[in-house]
């Protein structure tokens, strides 16, 4: 049943508190909801709790769904990145009964008597009509992944270090079943035991590789520390990241998820455009994989692989693209490199160029591809790196449609 037009006025007139309380309602209801539900513990990021990214992404939710409780269809983009999350989890609907139980307590705990028996009426339907909203998105992904309904068991079949910070990992089903073809740009999540925390975690990942249905490949950056914004914080190592690196080896079992995400190229459609790939960091691996793809399929289509790194020595995978782009004259790769190092300067057709990858630094018609209003630029990054680059092509005349992000960690939406 829909929300009154006087519920919707209630939720509406919400908005000021969730903006001033919403993080300390979303912080007690994380706490509260896990201490007495260890088993969700297996699904929520501990770093995303630790650094409170999590509450913070989800009173950021709270408040943009009550700021569009009459228009909730602009929030469709948002809905649909956290419904591709929660699949890649394995979230059930009975789990947001949970979750609605323990959000409407810290609600009621953190505004006392504001919360009074009507508007905690209204949020309880209007939890409800999102649950089942996201539900019903969720069971769809569910049934399109060929029968892949919950945690997988693969063998580590190789382990190949890329740079100083990433390594990739070659990952075989235990079963011997052909594996989906993904799209490029998509990811997968992997669930490893966490012998420090004393249960297991789980992390999203893109696919790094060209799609087949042999194995799967994900290229992961050892993360040292988590930034709390407090400098005399003690350090808290990424838990997956570190595990994956130090202790996991070739022959080793994890488990993996069916790829998900609304990131990706679709190679049937995305056929008669230019294509620029803007990352920087680790952000380059969907794009490595789009790359492939489109090598693979022996695509004519303009492609321009621009990436930022701190150094050549921590940038993953720049071999590999400068050989394509030396044997493939539709393919031009350009890398920004903080800290360049002379002795592994440009090469083949690589452009290498001092200093944070900026947009104003590449040539708009060779780099950019601004000279063919299809182009589709992917970007991967930094929430910071994602904001700079969306403005920027903004800027330059870039329509939204246009642009691609990908989002990690809580699928926070960069906003310009």
């Amino acid at each position: 049943m829909s929300l009154t037009a006087e519920q919707v006025k209630i939720i509406r007139s919400t908005v000021p508190v969730l903006q001033q309380h919403g993080n300390d309602i979303t912080t007690l209801f994380y706490h509260t909801m896990i201490d007495e539900n260890p088993e969700l513990r297996n699904i929520f990021n501990q770093a995303n709790q630790f650094n409170n990214h999590q509450p913070r992404a989800l009173a950021g939710a709270l408040y943009a769904y009550a700021s569009h409780i009459d228009d909730v269809g602009a929030l469709a983009p948002t809905v649909e990145k956290i419904c591709q999350r929660h699949a890649s989890l394995y979230v059930r609907p009975e789990q947001y009964d949970i979750v609605g139980k323990y959000l409407l307590r810290a609600m009621g705990d953190v505004l006392g008597s504001a919360l009074t028996p009507e508007v905690l009426e209204a949020w309880a339907k209007a939890y409800g009509q999102l649950a089942n909203l996201m539900i019903g998105r969720e069971e769809q992904l569910y049934e399109e992944s060929e029968g892949w309904s919950n945690w997988r068991d693969f063998t580590i079949a190789d382990k190949v270090k890329e740079s100083d910070v990433i390594t990739s990992f070659y990952l075989k089903p235990v079963d011997g079943k052909p594996l989906p073809l993904y799209k490029p740009g998509q990811y997968t999540a992997i669930l490893v035991d966490i012998l420090k925390l004393g249960y297991k975690q789980p992390r999203q990942y893109s696919l790094s590789d060209a799609p087949n249905r042999d194995y799967y490949r994900i290229s992961i950056k050892k993360e040292d520390g988590l930034d709390t914004g407090d400098p005399m914080a003690e350090a808290h190592p990424g838990y997956v990241s570190n595990v994956m690196h130090q202790e996991k080896n070739v022959g080793d079992i994890v488990k993996l998820a069916h790829p998900v995400g609304d990131f990706f190229l679709d190679p049937e459609k995305d056929n008669d455009c230019a294509v620029v790939l803007l990352s920087a960091g680790v952000g380059i691996t969907p794009m490595v994989s789009i790359l492939n793809t489109l090598v693979q399929r022996g695509s004519k289509q303009r492609i321009s692989f621009i990436n930022g790194a701190r150094s050549t020595a921590v940038q993953a995978f720049g071999s590999h693209v400068a050989e394509i782009a030396a044997s493939h004259p539709n393919v031009q790769a350009t890398h920004f490199i903080k800290q360049p190092s002379a002795e592994t300067d440009c090469k083949g057709k690589n452009k290498l160029q001092s200093g944070r990858l900026r947009l104003d630094a590449l040539h708009q018609a060779q780099d950019l591809c601004l000279d063919d209003k299809k182009t589709i630029y992917f970007v991967c990054g930094p929430a910071s790196f994602m904001n700079d680059m969306q403005q920027g092509l903004k800027d330059l005349g870039v329509k939204d449609e246009m642009i691609r992000m990908e989002l990690f960690g809580t699928g926070e939406i960069p906003t310009s």
